[in-house]
């Protein structure tokens, strides 16, 4: 794959993931819906499982589900592609300022559709860590 393949599979996913952010994208069903993958799981940062038909049903209710609703603040995003179609993705966020680390799979849609989400999840984190921070070896 090139070079050039690769970062389009990057951007395209970080624009994905944006996009999941976005607070009308969120309030709408039809919208997310575009850019999550049919096998979607997440595992939220409460450390429940989610599907696709969940997340979707959801969608309007949780916090942050309105056009209105808190902003997702993400920071620090990187992605690299692991194989031609798939690209993982590594960011925090602050919403509502509540910390949390993420990781999502973006795997490119044969359709029209583009990226979609396969995987998200979502792990709290103190204020006080960094995220590129090493642990120390005794």
């Amino acid at each position: 794959m090139s070079r050039e393949a690769d970062e389009g599979g990057v951007a395209g996913a970080v624009a994905g993931e944006l996009s999941l952010m976005d607070p009308e994208v969120r309030a709408s069903r039809s919208l997310a819906d575009r850019l999550l993958d049919p096998e979607f799981v997440e595992v939220g940062a409460s450390g429940r499982r989610w599907t696709r038909e969940e997340m979707l049903a959801a969608l309007p209710d949780p916090e942050g589900g309105t056009a209105h609703g808190p902003r997702h603040e993400p920071s620090d995003i990187t992605g690299v592609v692991l194989a031609p179609g798939l690209v993982h993705l590594t960011y925090e966020t602050v919403t509502g300022g509540r910390r949390a680390r993420r990781s999502s799979l973006w795997r490119r849609s044969d359709g029209a559709d583009g990226w979609r989400m396969y995987y998200h999840q979502a792990t709290p984190r103190t204020a006080g860590h960094r995220m590129n921070r090493r642990r120390p070896r005794p």
